[in-house]
């Protein structure tokens, strides 16, 4: 298996198969959209109300809460100063006894340690299928937002989590994994070339097997969910049909169609727990594999900032019908600096991101882990380096598992 040194922009992760600088600025959503018609569009409501989907003495999660509360200031401090040491990298093949080798992909590093797979989530942020910086305390709040939702769609399907040691580490089973992507999504919206609005923009109307309406605008919620799966390419996804995914020998019509009907009923779960807390599910996406057993598990992560689009329920509709762009708690504002600033897709060296934008992504992340689990996220101590608290973690773990 091909090993990735720390270069700046490796390929996408690949699990062995054993098994304007003012961040106020974007995240006010200023951009304008042509202002659609409301009778020829359905519309969603997304009204949250205090005593209904929250307790009486809760405010719904809004943009103005995000900006600025007591709350972003006390962790903003924290975040500053953790700024300078981010775990950008890790080498735990050369400080854990047993782990056999190392896979980087854009945000894990993925350890083979013989019977199980050892993921750390890091604080590396990637978009355009690039690595474009590194952001405070993200891998944590990944790690802790993925097992947070493992744990709450086991009635669902099952999944290859075996334990979680320490606040950036998952350990695995190990699976055969599928050489596809499931991306579920709720509504026509996106920036990168092949988000379902642009695609849409530009004239697609059948895309991954979906039959898409005419007149449809942006942020639009879809007449249903969809199912829109793509290969998983070395540097890029590349979109694909249910048919040619059987065609091609890349799962059976069987494994498709169970793992299809579990994408499709996680993503409604999914909007249904994050409408209760205030926020809409747009889209995410899913991975899975088949396990020693043959059966099929979810892997990877699950409806994290990273592999999801959140806005804020509350506004999402009066916004919608005024022609402006939702309000938004995921990474969007940071692509968007960078389409701004740069070609990130054939540019070969990036701009450094503003540290305002690093510092505002981070605080997203920890106001939608708080936001969803409604718990307090736990700031890591810094009396002890994080790639040391990994290693002796994960160490700990593995010799109780033999």
């Amino acid at each position: 298996m091909a090993q990735y040194g720390p270069t700046l922009n490796p390929p996408k992760t690949l699990i062995p198969k054993l098994p304007n600088p003012n961040p106020s600025f974007y995240s006010i959503s200023t951009f304008r959209t042509p202002k659609p018609k409301s009778k020829n569009f359905s519309t969603i409501s997304m009204s949250v109300t205090a005593g209904q989907n929250q307790q009486q003495h809760q405010k719904p999660p809004s943009l103005d809460v995000l900006i600025n509360s007591a709350r972003k200031e006390e962790v903003l401090g924290a975040i500053k100063n953790s700024s300078s040491h981010c775990l950008s990298e890790t080498n735990l093949h050369l400080t854990v006894p047993g782990l056999q080798s190392k896979t980087r992909g854009k945000v894990r590093d993925v350890y083979d340690s013989g019977d199980y797979l050892v993921m750390v989530t890091t604080d590396r942020q990637s978009a355009f299928d690039r690595i474009l910086a590194s952001i405070p305390f993200k891998g944590q709040v990944l790690n802790e937002t993925s097992l947070w939702w493992f744990d709450k769609t086991q009635h669902i399907t099952s999944n290859a989590v075996v334990s979680a040691p320490d606040e950036n580490v998952t350990i695995a089973k190990k699976c055969s994994v599928f050489p596809v992507e499931f991306v579920v999504r709720g509504f026509v919206t996106g920036s990168t070339d092949t988000s379902l609005w642009t695609v849409y923009n530009n004239g697609v109307r059948n895309y991954c097997g979906n039959a898409l309406p005419d007149g449809l605008a942006k942020s639009q919620k879809l007449p249903a969910n969809i199912l829109t799966p793509t290969t998983k390419a070395a540097d890029h996804d590349v979109p694909v049909t249910p048919d040619e995914i059987v065609e091609r020998g890349l799962m059976t019509q069987a494994e498709y169609d169970e793992v299809s009907r579990k994408a499709l009923s996680l993503f409604e779960y999914g909007q249904h727990v994050a409408l209760e807390h205030g926020l809409i599910l747009v889209d995410t996406k899913y991975e899975f594999g088949k396990g020693q057993d043959g059966s099929i598990l979810l892997i990877d992560e699950v409806h994290t900032p990273d592999s999801s689009r959140y806005w804020i329920a509350h506004t999402y509709e009066e916004r919608f019908k005024n022609g402006l762009e939702p309000e938004n708690v995921d990474k969007e504002f940071l692509r968007l600096w960078f389409k701004d600033h740069c070609n990130p897709y054939e540019d070969e060296v990036l701009p450094d991101a503003p540290e305002e934008l690093v510092h505002e992504l981070s605080w997203r992340y920890i106001f939608l882990y708080e936001t969803i689990t409604k718990s307090e996220f736990k700031l890591p101590s810094t009396e002890e380096p994080i790639h040391d608290r990994i290693s002796r973690n994960v160490a700990r773990a593995l010799s109780s598992l033999t």
